[in-house]
């Protein structure tokens, strides 16, 4: 198998008659996932998604693929092909337009219902392509045929993209349902007759490569769903990715048959439901679904709610309900259902809420105590059978964790790829298929980009780790006036702490330390303001260290007369 190196360099220039596959998010992580195919001067991109922070990136909103390496090359773009809805591999599109308005997307009726709703609160007109199973569109110099892929979204696509140099074939976010709620069946006739032609290289899903056998049919989590609302009392609470439109549908049939109304709680969820009814891919019955403001009229026994939040985000409805900070009061006897499985990263999230709404009285169904979640994911006996219908000539496991990564790469090798046609690749890392086989030659830029607010990539691990001190141990001020002729003080050290634990009367204590080692300074003419603040901030930071254990942020200040 080929591996990345830490120390790789630019990648050289692409070899003519060549295919370069980058990938600048997906790889060693479950989101921003965003592949750039270039063949003779002209870029394609599959997917631009965005990545949802952790713990240890406080006050981040989202993090996006770097743009940097095709900065400079937007009008070389022939276009985004997006092979479904979900934010992972849509939500990082408005801020590549933003850089680039003009740049087609391409993608199903859905998927592109869905983003551009998405650009239309970043003011952006798109230009669209809809496509379906079984087109074909040359765009420049890429022939790209699309096939349909069963996923927990609906209209989901994979593509195949061929050039002189090969066919490459990018299955998206895929499973092998064989009885989908929608009746659309991952089309393996047209993989297998792919696979006559040659596939030179398949880019495949890696989230489920560890998880042995097949992916039970999303249709079993209606019966659970159904003895859920059969034995509820009061209010049932569905929590869910604004984008899972099937395991909506589920919720809306047993609503339906218990006679219960529904509404929808939250922007997203309400915008996405919509888009998915007003185009036919979500049935609902007349009458059904009611507006949030309307439920103070009906009984507790006949409301489902239906909000996001089901992965813990702290701004979510469902977080905002176990916190106590949500209109929705939580009361004992509600029932909430978590109906999606847990992203890696986000189980002490997931949990703190569970724990929250469990306190306020809540019966809270899981996937940890009940079946209601399936993933939309080819487990490895999936895996296999595909690859034994594929039989690709070179493998690139994407859209995973290493561990993901890994696993499916194995399932590559027990089905016939040979090893060194197995390409391990991590985000950033260039990989060109020259000839026939795929191999890594360089690697590009690809760090996380946050987005804070307003703030797209001004926030760098440096601030991280500020805020993230800021978090742990707080802060403490010094405030200090000097004669800017002899650096000798002239008001203070004043000290002031918040957040780190340590009552400001202790610091009495340090004052003269401090007030010493400034006349030290004064005495050896250093004077400059920067120089002073550093001295303050290494005495202080081993006061602290010393008497309490602790590392606070300490903001010294000098002020000149």
């Amino acid at each position: 198998m080929s591996h990345p190196h830490p120390e790789l360099g630019a990648p050289p220039k692409l070899p003519k008659g060549g295919l370069r596959v980058t990938p600048l998010g997906g790889l060693g992580e479950i989101g921003r996932n965003m592949t750039v195919f270039e063949y003779n001067g002209r870029l394609l991109i599959v997917d631009c998604g965005v990545l949802f922070p952790e713990e240890e990136q406080p006050g981040i909103d989202l993090i996006l693929p770097d743009f940097t390496s095709i900065r400079d090359r937007l009008d070389d773009i022939e276009g985004i092909v997006l092979t479904h809805g979900h934010e992972d591999h849509i939500g990082g599109v408005p801020y590549l337009l933003r850089e680039k308005p003009d740049i087609p997307l391409i993608g199903s009726k859905l998927t592109l219902a869905l983003i551009e709703a998405k650009l239309q609160e970043h003011r952006i007109r798109p230009y669209t392509l809809e496509v379906v199973e079984g087109d074909r569109e040359h765009l420049g110099p890429f022939d790209c045929e699309f096939i349909a892929v069963n996923h927990s979204i609906p209209d989901a696509l994979a593509v195949a993209i061929r050039t002189p140099a090969g066919m490459v074939v990018a299955t998206g976010d895929f499973k092998m349902d064989q009885l989908p709620m929608d009746g659309r069946l991952t089309d393996l006739h047209a993989f297998a007759r792919l696979s006559e032609e040659g596939i030179d290289l398949l880019l495949s899903d890696s989230t489920n490569a560890e998880v042995p056998g097949f992916v039970p049919p999303e249709r079993d989590i209606s019966n659970v769903i159904r003895g859920v609302f059969a034995g509820a009392q009061k209010r049932i609470i569905v929590a869910s990715f604004a984008s899972h439109v099937h395991r909506i549908q589920q919720i809306l049939d047993a609503a339906h048959e218990y006679g219960r109304r529904v509404a929808f709680v939250g922007r997203s969820m309400v915008r996405n439901m919509g888009i998915a009814r007003d185009l036919g891919y979500l049935r609902v019955p007349p009458g059904l679904v009611v507006d949030v403001k309307t439920l103070d009229d009906l009984p507790d026994s006949e409301i489902v709610l239906v909000c996001t939040g089901s992965q813990g985000e702290p701004m979510a409805a469902l977080s905002r309900m176990a916190n106590r900070d949500h209109q929705i009061r939580i009361v004992q006897g509600d029932t909430v259902i978590l109906a999606s499985s847990l992203i890696p990263g986000n189980e002490n999230a997931v949990y703190r809420v569970i724990n929250g709404l469990t306190r306020w009285g809540a019966n809270v169904v899981h996937k940890g105590n009940a079946k209601v979640h399936v993933s939309g994911h080819a487990s490895a006996g999936e895996l296999l059978y595909f690859y034994n219908i594929c039989k690709p000539k070179n493998l690139m496991p994407v859209h995973g964790e290493w561990r993901h990564l890994r696993a499916n790469a194995e399932l590559g090798a027990l089905t016939g790829v040979p090893h060194d046609r197995i390409v391990i690749a991590e985000d950033g890392v260039v990989v060109d298929l020259v000839e026939g086989k795929a191999k890594i030659v360089g690697k590009v830029q690809a760090g996380y980009v946050y987005v804070d607010g307003l703030s797209v990539g001004d926030v760098g691990e440096p601030a991280l780790k500020d805020r993230k001190i800021l978090g742990d141990e707080g802060i403490i001020s010094v405030f200090v006036v000097v004669d800017s002729s002899t650096g000798k003080i002239t008001g203070g050290p004043h000290i002031q702490a918040r957040g780190s634990g340590i009552d400001d009367g202790v610091f009495t204590t340090v004052m003269p330390k401090i007030q010493e080692v400034l006349e030290k300074s004064a005495q050896d003419g250093v004077v400059e303001p920067h120089q002073l603040q550093q001295l303050i901030r290494r005495t202080l930071g081993k006061w602290v260290s010393d008497n309490y254990r602790r590392r606070p942020m300490i903001l010294p200040v000098v002020v000149e007369v």
